[in-house]
């Protein structure tokens, strides 16, 4: 099966960051779940994290 996963990391207006996920089967629309976060910092940490985890899991370049 053919499968996507898009992670990036973007500002708020509110001074913090969002983690922006987006995954699903390619040529179908995702799922999309945004977290928000303190900073840039802490988003990026939970982006690297789960970035490990979906690559065991076969999501690669």
């Amino acid at each position: 099966m053919r499968r996507f996963y898009l992670m990036q990391v973007q500002p708020d207006l509110f001074g913090g960051a969002s983690l922006i996920r987006e995954w699903g089967r390619i040529g179908n629309r995702g799922r999309v779940l945004v977290e928000h976060h303190a900073d840039e910092g802490e988003a990026a940490s939970s982006l690297m994290t789960i970035a490990r985890v979906k690559g065991r899991r076969g999501y690669g370049a």
